[in-house]
């Protein structure tokens, strides 16, 4: 038997257990139900580590024989784990014995162009690449794509290690731009031209396209052989500047019939003179992606280049230019599909066009897809990382709902956001029957699921605040808060029973009376009549006001940018609702960004960046509704 310090070790150990987002806190009740009858621990989403220890099965079964529970759990998730997916399965097969990569250590990498802000998208590449590393005790690098000038900025490459670092992942001392390899991809393509693989082509981009011939004509070219002297000449030279913009370019020299029309000579290198933001004028010369990306891979040592499924029939270019350069490794690129979600846009270049024209505030907008926006919004690494977890790994490209982000997302605050009492649409309520010079405190709990957050204090008096749907003066049926003669209970403090309503001119409600029962002090009552509304409240006296920003998808349509849709065309008027005169607890005006709370029977809200002490401001993350249907 293990001794208790063993015992507890080891449990903490196993609450660190994470299979495909479905994280388990061991040392929780059991509660789930399993088909055969047995239990497991309730998930949680707290842990973000994931145990590959290859004994840990041995471990949990040597030390924990009496706690047969654990084993179970333990088993379930380990082959869980095992099962992973299929790029899992190919890292498998090459590195085991006799596979193209037996004996190496699993080096993957993520390469985004830094040429616009990362969205969830990028997410779900991100925990391939760096969580597929992480699986197999590898590695990941964080390159930089940086080979087209025209489009990148430094704003955007501290904005990306941003995102990455706050998902929780790191890159260690290995952080690369593709611009640092500009010598060797020079030589490399002096080395194709040498080897007669080159030539230096004078088609314009339009020659280009019209001598590309089709599936039962070959492509065209009157200089592909060009003596390979004269293409190593005309290179230097374009090098040199000699040359304006368009006018060569050095294309590999492979199967002008090819029915994949990317190995029909593509172009390799095109003249642009562009200053560089890493080379400045250095250069005129640029190398085109399909070129430089698995070179970059083959000399940073990269094992596996999982890519996105639109690579897939560049699959034959990058091993050709792996295969005919003499370069130190020779990677295997592997394509996974996109991640596609509904009721937003994740091109580039349209967000882009929301930004550039103001129709959101920023590339951080909480209405937008990027990573920077959700984390501003109230997302939580954890709960895209979870999200990224649960919706796998395909090759067949599909798309997934939104509101099943937005679950993730409830999940994991459900567990650790504090819980608060705000009124976002405040009328005054008035115990009539209660002292005017009285005020009482009550404990109130931080998190119903986290009993080691404590308690907090909060003050009551004769005048509150209530929600205005709180009260109806004529209540439709099933309508159990306050109307007149009805009694409710304020969240942990008396039970009260309304007695009426003033209003103002216009005939809107502007106070609502109620008298409340002294012997229902911590909301029971001693005589066991049963409440059925519980609705919450803000003492007036101590209430902060606050200004709450209620965000809404960004557009009216699933899908604003399929087919010939113009997607500013869809978009939703009513995304963003402001209101300014919202009360919550005093301490809520202290509240610092990015932090996530419950406003009770509202959602989920974070502070916003913009919050100051003198003038809170807090954005709706989720509402507590869960509109995704579990299958």
């Amino acid at each position: 038997m293990p001794t208790h310090s063993e015992d507890a070790e080891l449990l903490g150990v196993a609450s660190l257990v994470v299979c495909y987002g479905k994280f388990v806190n061991a040392d929780k009740k059991i509660t789930n139900e399993l088909p055969n009858g047995r239990t497991q621990f309730a998930p949680t989403v707290h842990s973000h580590r994931i145990i590959k220890s290859l004994d840990f099965r041995e471990k949990i079964n040597l030390s924990l024989e009496y706690k047969k529970e654990y084993r179970i759990m333990a088993d379930e998730i380990l082959e869980n784990e095992v099962a992973g997916n299929f790029i899992h399965d190919f890292i498998k097969e090459d590195i085991a014995e006799g596979g193209r990569f037996e004996g190496k250590e699993v080096h993957t990498r993520f390469p985004p162009e830094p040429n616009g802000y990362l969205h969830i998208g990028h997410a779900k590449a991100i925990c391939i690449d760096f969580g597929t590393a992480e699986r197999f005790g590898g590695k990941c690098n964080l390159r930089m794509d940086d080979t087209n000038p025209t489009k990148e900025d430094v704003e955007y490459v501290d904005a990306i290690k941003e995102d990455i670092a706050w998902l929780g992942f790191s890159w260690g001392d290995r952080f690369y731009f593709a611009s640092q390899y500009f010598d060797k991809m020079y030589e490399f393509a002096i080395e194709l031209i040498k080897k007669g693989l080159a030539y230096v082509c004078e088609l314009s981009p339009e020659e280009m396209r019209e001598n590309r011939g089709d599936l039962s004509h070959p492509a065209k070219s009157p200089y592909r052989d060009r003596p390979i002297e004269e293409s190593l000449d005309l290179f230097e030279r374009m090098k040199n500047g000699e040359f304006p913009d368009g006018k060569m370019t050095l294309r590999a020299k492979i199967d002008l019939t090819s029915g994949n029309f990317n190995m029909r000579d593509p172009v390799l290198y095109r003249i642009n003179r562009i200053k560089h933001h890493r080379t400045g004028d250095k250069w005129c010369i640029y190398p085109m992606y399909d070129f430089a990306h698995p070179i970059e891979d083959a000399l940073e040592g990269i094992t596996h280049s999982l890519c996105s499924l639109e690579f897939e029939d560049h699959r034959p270019l990058y091993d050709w230019v792996i295969n005919n350069i003499s370069v130190p490794a020779k990677p295997r690129q592997i394509e996974f599909a996109r991640l596609g979600i509904n009721n937003t846009v994740m091109s580039k270049r349209k967000l882009r066009k929301l930004v550039e024209e103001n129709y959101v505030n920023g590339w951080d907008d909480p209405r937008m897809p990027t990573l920077c926006g959700l984390r501003r919004r109230g997302y939580t690494p954890a709960s895209i990382r979870n999200f990224c977890e649960r919706i796998g790994v395909a090759k067949a490209t599909s798309t997934v709902e939104y509101s099943f982000l937005e679950h993730c997302l409830r999940e994991d605050l459900n567990e650790t956001a504090q819980r608060t009492m705000a009124v976002l649409r405040p009328v005054k309520l008035i115990i009539t029957n209660y002292p005017e010079d009285k005020t009482e405190t009550f404990e109130v709990e931080n998190n119903p699921n986290r009993p080691e957050d404590g308690t907090r204090t909060v003050t009551f008096s004769r005048e509150l605040f209530i929600e205005q749907d709180d009260f109806m003066e004529e209540p439709v049926k099933g309508y159990f808060r306050m109307f007149p003669g009805n009694e409710v209970r304020l969240k942990t403090t008396y039970i009260v029973k309304c007695t009426g309503c003033k209003k103002d001119e216009n005939g809107n409600v502007i106070e609502v009376y109620a008298e409340y029962d002294p012997e229902t002090r911590g909301g029971n009552a001693p005589d066991g009549r049963k409440i059925k509304g519980t609705i919450h409240w803000v003492d007036a006296k101590t209430a902060s006001t606050a200004e709450v920003r209620l965000y809404d998808n960004l557009f009216t349509v699933p899908d604003p940018d399929v087919g010939d849709k113009n997607f500013l065309d869809y978009l939703n008027p009513n995304s963003l609702e402001i209101l300014t005169n919202c009360k919550v607890e005093p301490a809520m005006a202290s509240a610092e960004a990015p932090k996530s709370y419950q406003f009770m029977r509202l959602g989920y809200f974070c502070v916003d960046k913009d919050s100051t002490p003198e003038k809170p401001v807090f954005n709706r993350s989720v509402s507590l509704k869960d509109s995704f249907k579990k299958k």
